[in-house]
């Protein structure tokens, strides 16, 4: 930021706030999702940031541009969840506290939606106790949206961006001895998932092996082999679906019976810095493949902890694949 770009986005010139702003975009899209829960969310309200933003600029002190911008966009998801504070269930969802037989209840969010690609933009300060990993994994984001708003602003502020306390505290609007006492109980709430060394290095072959291994024997329908392949502890949740099987021979019988007898094609990608495969099914009325949904993989060690399953095809029309494919 130079002063004389401040001084004309000051002065109400768009392209130069724009120029001020953009470095920091992506890394604000992420704080926002990580906050939320929902990549449409995320946007819209990111949107409203900024908007507030400019309307700001010229009150703007000169110091740091960054935190000034994390305040806006932080105070602004504190401010849609209070209006969400009780989100409506989806037409057809049943009562998470209905009894039911067979798959167990997930206490994921059902909002709960995948970010393409590693978003790892912005660079933590000396505080911060996460790696990039670990604070956009999937199991992560949904951790913190069973903590109340505050806390998950606090624990992003403080742990995932290493802002100070002091300054954690000017942007919430509230004490520092406050945000070391909120810090303290999320801590406590939302333990760290797995060792970030367990978890293969990103693109590696170590990774790329698991994945691939994964994607046999699902086309073999495989029982034995899906079972080898994920950890005692696996998890597998399909949101917005209220369900989840937990355990490596039920989340296999429950993937290959979901699909036996059907030819499968997945292409690769990653989601929330996670491997992610897209499933694409024969149509049976035209020689075309189409899109069926999105599953990411978590992975500790060499095999498969958790799989978390997106279903339809607005959700891989962020992750810029097509609905159909011609089949060879």
């Amino acid at each position: 930021m130079t002063e004389a770009t401040l001084a004309l986005a000051q002065a109400g010139d768009g392209e130069a706030f724009r120029e001020l702003i953009d470095p920091h975009r992506r890394e604000l899209h992420v704080h926002c999702y990580r906050i939320l829960g929902s990549l449409q969310d995320a946007e819209d309200v990111l949107q409203e940031a900024l908007l507030a933003a400019w309307r700001s600029i010229g009150r703007f002190d000169g110091r740091s541009l960054r935190a000034w911008l994390y305040r806006i966009a932080t105070n602004r998801c504190l401010n849609f969840l209070r209006g969400e504070s009780r989100r409506p269930q989806p037409a057809g969802l049943p009562d998470h506290g209905a009894a039911q037989s067979g798959p167990g209840r997930s206490d994921d969010p059902w909002w709960l939606e995948p970010f393409p690609g590693s978003p790892d933009d912005a660079v933590p300060g000396p505080e911060a106790r996460y790696d990039a990993r670990e604070s956009i994994a999937l199991s992560f984001i949904a951790g913190l949206q069973r903590l109340p708003p505050q806390q998950r602003a606090v624990l992003l502020l403080r742990d995932v961006l290493g802002f100070p306390a002091s300054e954690a505290a000017g942007m919430l609007g509230t004490s520092q001895a406050a945000v070391n006492s909120a810090l303290l109980r999320t801590r406590a709430a939302l333990p760290r998932d797995q060792n970030p060394h367990e978890i293969p290095v990103p693109r590696s072959p170590g990774e790329a092996a698991i994945v691939d291994r994964f994607v046999n024997a699902f086309q073999r329908f495989d029982v034995q082999a899906l079972i080898a392949l994920l950890t005692d502890d696996a998890r597998a949740t399909m949101p917005p679906e209220p369900t989840e099987h937990r355990g490596p021979e039920p989340i296999a019988r429950f993937l290959l019976e979901t699909h036996v007898g059907q030819e499968t094609k997945f292409l690769s990608t990653r989601a929330n810095g996670q491997p992610a495969l897209v499933l694409y099914l024969p149509d049976p009325n035209a020689p075309i493949w189409r899109a069926s949904g999105l599953i990411v993989l978590g992975l500790r060690g060499n095999q498969v902890q958790s799989l978390t399953r997106f279903a339809g095809v607005s959700v891989l029309a962020r992750f810029g694949f097509p609905r159909t494919l011609p089949r060879d």
